[in-house]
């Protein structure tokens, strides 16, 4: 079942000015903190000065007196004390250690603080009523009011001379239509990237989602829309939400329904639209006034009439509006793309099924594609060929390039290595050639290859043809990782890319995504190399032995990894073979390792 989601923003353009008022408003400078002084602190029960630390003497006559006599001094004492020491030996009663009273939170008592002077006299974006006037025809007339204006009696389609003279001393601002449709199509691009991938903007004050199989992905509908209606809050806009089986039911319920967020259940459209008016439907003005003379004032009052008397009264685009809100004619909506793909298109008189015809069908395609990717700067990382049959089947090739490119020549090479794949079935009729995926491509500085001082070295080409043949993923290159673990310190990455600098470890040509086992081995500990072992089901005689090489665990990734430990050996064997293998352990702590050996690479 479709579930379609209309956002309705009532008072776009004038909630947009509040918010640029807002944005422009100067910020009032902020005012430093200042905490409570204390001109009397009162007394502290532990002093200090004269050259000791607070604590120190107390310890020493805790020893010397005992628990019980330091428990029996009194603070009358302790002031005493503090008396009888001279004047620039008293301790300032701001360093007398802990109060006996507790401190005042600073951060409550900012809060509460009264509001300074300046802060009063900073500027203070207004929210007095305000109108916005445009042009309609050759009059200017409101367009839209807020709340607190149409209080006053102004209200949309009154003449902007007679709102003036009703209340002369009321906010009115010209209209920014171009402006108002801006910000609309970016929250549809906003919700197209966050929301679902099918938003559509609904002039002047809207936008349509096809929340169809997506409100899983949000917690389900409900919870769908109390986010929505939370973040048009944040920004700053009042909004009103409704989800239907169809656009127009959806459009009506939240520009007409009686509460915020309405969620009509699937098969209950007729239902949610019979309270609401006729104008809910997006009714012409010659329509609405026509309803009126015939006395249908809600949607209810159209439903039992027939057909054919009721566009005779009201016109067939009212009984397709009616159609349309009922779900019993379909209401596509056109979704605002994210992103403009380069791409261009050919049509041909007679369709074609041969592969000659299909290379000069590339041909003609890439060179309009590069001069629309010229007039961009952008260059083709990936290629999609689309092929329409004549029994309505597509044909999809793709191709993919290692750098940004937009030379002819190379991408129809790659192209024609893919015809093979195309089934022309009975003729193919329409083409098209997009780019889904560019990137940035300037021009190239030749002078020192030109020059003869350096050569010209770039295995772009030869890296895409070979992918092209044998599959991208085939091709690579190795790059190294900061890690000591031996299968942690190579990842694969781009063929044509940096590989960075390599340690100076000895390791060997062919490592092993996983280490294998090895059975009989017959080896000295703590620290010998092998003597004999098995591995896939031969017997190995270790001629000569290097190591071994220790590399302890990786003990922030697993807890597995904090006594882990591998002695690494080179060895070869009497065929001439040379291997790189490991034990587990280091042969006299038993939580290093359990001592099995494991085969991890093969040397050249």
């Amino acid at each position: 079942m479709r579930r379609v989601v209309s956002l309705f923003l009532p008072f776009l353009a004038i909630e947009r000015l509040r918010r640029q008022d807002r944005l422009t408003a100067p910020r009032p400078e902020p005012r430093a903190l200042q905490l409570p002084v204390d001109a009397d602190p009162g007394a502290c029960s532990v002093p200090r000065g004269g050259g000791w630390r607070p604590g120190a003497r107390w310890a020493r006559e805790r020893q010397v007196e005992g628990d019980a006599q330091a428990r029996e001094r009194s603070r009358a004492d302790v002031e005493r004390e503090i008396a009888g020491l001279p004047l620039h030996a008293r301790p300032p009663m701001r360093e007398l250690g802990r109060r006996s009273e507790a401190a005042e939170h600073p951060f409550r008592r900012e809060a509460s603080a009264p509001v300074s002077g300046h802060l009063r006299s900073a500027p203070q974006v207004s929210a007095a009523p305000l109108a916005l006037i445009g042009k309609v025809g050759r009059r200017d007339e409101i367009v839209s009011a807020c709340p607190a204006a149409r209080a006053l009696g102004i209200h949309p389609g009154m003449a902007a001379t007679h709102a003036r003279a009703l209340v002369s001393d009321l906010d009115f601002r010209a209209a920014e239509p171009d402006t108002d449709a801006a910000l609309l199509d970016r929250l549809a691009l906003f919700g197209i990237r966050r929301w679902s991938p099918i938003v559509a903007v609904a002039p002047p004050d809207g936008i349509w989602l096809d929340l169809t199989g997506a409100a899983h992905l949000h917690g389900g509908e409900a919870r769908f829309c109390q986010r929505l209606h939370a973040f048009c809050r944040r920004a700053g806009f009042t909004a009103r939400i409704a989800i239907a089986d169809t656009p127009g039911a959806a459009h009506a319920l939240a520009r007409f329904g009686a509460r915020d967020i309405a969620i009509t259940p699937a098969g209950g459209v007729t239902k949610a639209l019979s309270p609401l008016p006729v104008a809910a439907l997006r009714l012409d003005s010659g329509a609405l006034v026509a309803a009126r003379k015939f006395g249908f004032e809600t949607i209810a009052d159209l439903l039992p009439v027939a057909r054919g008397p009721l566009a005779r009264r009201l016109g067939l685009a009212a009984i397709e509006r009616l159609d349309q809100a009922l779900g019993g004619k379909a209401e596509p909506i056109t979704p605002r793309e994210d992103l403009v793909t380069p791409a261009v298109e050919r049509r041909l008189l007679e369709p074609v099924g041969t592969a000659e015809a299909i290379a000069q069908v590339m041909h003609d395609l890439l060179e309009d594609l590069v001069q629309v990717l010229q007039r961009k700067g952008l260059g083709v990382r990936s290629l999609r060929f689309v092929a329409l049959r004549i029994d309505g089947g597509e044909q999809v090739v793709a191709i993919g390039t290692s750098r940004p490119t937009r030379e002819a020549a190379h991408l129809l090479r790659l192209l024609k290595l893919r015809i093979e794949r195309i089934d022309p079935g009975m003729g193919l009729e329409q083409f098209r050639l997009l780019a889904p995926h560019t990137e940035p491509l300037d021009a190239e500085n030749l002078g020192a290859i030109l020059a003869g001082d350096r050569m010209l070295r770039d295995p772009a080409r030869l890296v895409d043809v070979v992918a092209g043949r044998i599959g991208p993923g085939s091709v690579f290159r190795i790059a190294p990782v900061e890690s000591h673990v031996p299968e942690r310190a190579v990842r694969a990455t781009n063929p044509i890319g940096t590989t960075g600098t390599w340690p100076a470890w000895q390791r060997p040509v062919r490592l092993f995504a996983r280490p294998e086992p090895l059975h009989r081995v017959m080896a000295l500990l703590p620290d010998q190399p092998p003597k004999r072992f098995e591995w896939r089901g031969r017997s190995h005689t270790v001629v000569a032995g290097d190591g071994p090489e220790r590399i302890h665990g990786e003990w922030w990734r697993r807890d597995a990894e904090v006594w882990a430990v591998r002695d690494y050996y080179r060895v070869e064997d009497e065929a001439g073979g040379r291997y790189w293998l490991f034990r587990r352990g280091d042969g006299i702590a038993g939580e290093t390792g359990d001592l099995s050996w494991w085969m991890h690479g093969i040397f050249a």
